[in-house]
């Protein structure tokens, strides 16, 4: 089986979680969160992202309601994963990230962040946790 890397995405309006892994390991690390401008991400800084971890694919969340359908949020997410590949030419996949914010907060919690998420976000570790189900789910 050939290695495939992969970053991961975790859109939102304020802040953009990021995640790096590969496929031979099937695990994920969580990179420093990136600021957001209603939704708009610094393109220079996911630039920088890119030439340093070098992914194979880029993973982006897609946030489905509970009956799979979309809100505004998902359409925005779709937006931006075309973004991502239109600028940088690599694929582009996404993927459903239905609780990972939810798994992502009680994560949060038992490393001790106390709730404030706006000074501590959740947004990496839930890039993580949606990267980790990709690879689970191959």
């Amino acid at each position: 089986m050939q290695s495939l890397s992969l970053l991961a995405f975790d859109y939102g309006l304020k802040n953009i979680g990021v995640a790096y892994g590969q496929s031979i390991t099937g695990t994920a690390n969580e990179l420093p969160p990136l600021a957001a401008r209603d939704g708009i991400p610094n393109w220079e800084q996911i630039a920088k992202l890119i030439t340093e971890w070098r992914p194979q694919r880029l993973l982006v969340g897609l946030p489905l309601n509970m009956d799979d359908s979309e809100s505004e949020l998902s359409q925005r997410a779709r937006k931006f994963a075309n973004r991502l590949h239109g600028r940088f030419g690599l694929p582009v996949e996404l993927f459903d990230e239905r609780l990972t914010t939810r798994l992502a907060k009680e994560a949060a919690r038992e490393r001790g962040h106390k709730g404030n998420y706006a000074t501590k976000p959740v947004d990496s570790i839930a890039a993580r946790l949606l990267l980790e189900s990709w690879f689970n789910s191959r």
